[in-house]
């Protein structure tokens, strides 16, 4: 396996790829394809079927209606096989998939070996139940997972998009929230602390220097105050933290800067956790506090916080009420008020890799999460609800190296989580953690972290020149300047 024009990175601040790592997968699609697909396929069965083929215009559009999505799912699954990658300057070295996994059901075997590469998905599932093996560490096998594995459409992959998926999308109502977040975060406090550490935030952290490995700890710290200056808080603000997990951001914000600070979440385990954290610091309960509740159920009225923050919560609100929720934000919000938004969204330039992973995501680590969209689509409905975009930072990389570490401490705790949670469990964890790492590193998946205010004509926008974060840099030496 070599390449002449693909390099790999040796910065300590994250899991660096091997070059067969940066191998691309298939992207090959094309919509204009598809729709021909469903239109001629429709009418050349009307033409040959003798049942059919004395019918007219409403007959062919009854069979448009009854094969365009046997047709879709047969294009989705063949292009997702046949396609090409996005290119091949990375040559993969072709070893037996026996190299890699060890598959130790007798049917399966059967099925995939030598040359013979798995699907993914079918991969993944007989790994949760214990009937395939890595040989050798996850993530390292995960690197090289192109070799062994063919990132294609599968039917169960089909059934879950339109049994599970679609639905969920299509209604996505309150109490599906509630269910599926409670459900979700209030597995346990110990689940979670064996894999995010002490400061217990699900969310990317910050690399501030990529040539040393900072802890997991440190970019947890750089993101807290990153966040906090990006607001410029004050002791006079009132802060709201949407889907304040387990309430550091806000035990945090009141300790260091003295504002009023409030944080909702659906999670009760976490809201108990984080009013106790907040307690702890030495932080009185007329300062901070934290609210089990839907954001949608705060009692206030319009303009009740002069700063707000969201960190990765948004994904779960879902494509459907995004808009919705964007304006509740936005009534929530003084009208001289600064919002902090940070969101995960996948590429819109995907492979399918990107769409097996997210889907994968969707089932058993986030359920619920389908508003993970691309940076345009995040703008354009911050736009529409009445933000204006003050800064953006992307920050892929950066999770990247904050699972990392996840990762690492929850391959530390495997003994504590087999205990009390099984194997099941562990197995599903360090196989997220583990691609997460390698899709927020590769681009597959990126998280944004937008800073904006009301695009109002009275808004003193000159104001927000000092935590414009951005135009801010250090120059390593004074330049010469141009006369």
């Amino acid at each position: 396996m070599s390449s002449n024009t693909v390099r790999a990175t040796s910065s300590p601040a994250i899991k660096n790829a091997p070059v067969i790592g940066l191998a691309e997968g298939n992207g090959a699609f094309n919509n204009y394809h598809l729709a021909a697909c469903v239109v001629v396929v429709p009418y050349i069965l009307k033409s040959f079927l003798p049942l059919v083929n004395r019918g007219g215009f409403k007959t062919y559009l009854f069979l448009v209606v009854i094969t365009g999505v046997p047709i879709t799912v047969a294009y989705w699954t063949l292009i997702s096989m046949y396609g090409a990658r996005r290119n091949d300057k990375v040559l993969l070295p072709g070893k037996d998939i026996e190299e890699y996994i060890t598959i130790k059901d007798p049917d399966m075997k059967k099925l995939y070996s030598g040359k013979n590469k798995i699907p993914m998905q079918v991969f993944h599932d007989a790994y949760f139940d214990g009937k395939i093996e890595f040989n050798g560490d996850v993530l390292d096998i995960m690197e090289q997972r192109h070799d062994w594995a063919r990132m294609t459409f599968t039917p169960e992959l089909f059934k879950y998009v339109f049994t599970v998926f679609l639905p969920e999308v299509i209604s996505h109502s309150q109490e599906q929230d509630q269910e599926q977040v409670r459900g979700h975060y209030d597995r346990g406090d110990d689940f979670y602390e064996w894999f995010l550490g002490p400061r217990m935030i699900y969310t990317s952290g910050i690399v501030t220097d990529n040539t040393i490995e900072q802890s997991l700890e440190t970019l947890q710290d750089n993101k807290l105050a990153v966040v906090c200056e990006k607001l410029n808080l004050k002791p006079e603000d009132k802060l709201l933290d949407i889907g304040c997990g387990w309430g550091t951001l806000v035990a945090y914000a009141a300790k260091n800067y003295g504002c009023d600070a409030t944080g909702v979440t659906l999670g009760i385990n976490q809201a108990k956790f984080g009013t106790e954290r907040i307690a702890k610091n030495g932080v009185a309960s007329d300062k901070a506090r934290i609210i089990c509740s839907d954001y949608r159920d705060l009692p206030v009225g319009k303009g009740a916080y002069n700063k707000i923050v969201s960190l990765e919560m948004a994904e779960h609100v879902g494509v459907r009420r995004y808009s919705q929720f964007l304006s509740q934000v936005y009534d929530l919000l003084d009208d001289d008020g600064i919002f902090v938004f940070q969101v995960a969204g996948i590429r819109p330039s995907w492979q399918f890799e990107d769409l097996i992973w997210g889907l994968f995501m969707n089932k058993y680590v986030f359920p619920g999460a389908d508003a993970s969209c691309s940076l345009g689509w995040v703008i354009g409905k911050l736009e529409g609800a009445g933000f204006e975009i003050k800064n953006v930072d992307v920050l892929g990389v950066h999770y990247s190296a904050t699972i990392y570490r996840w990762y690492k401490n929850w391959l530390s705790n495997k003994e504590k989580v087999l205990a009390k949670y099984g194997d099941r469990w562990y197995r599903i964890w360090a196989f997220f953690l583990a691609y997460s790492v390698i899709s927020s590193r590769q681009g597959s998946a990126s998280v944004f972290q937008i800073t904006m205010h009301k695009n109002l004509n009275a808004f003193h926008r000159i104001n927000g020149v000092p935590n414009h974060a951005s135009i801010h840099v250090n120059l390593k030496e004074e330049p010469s300047l141009i006369e």
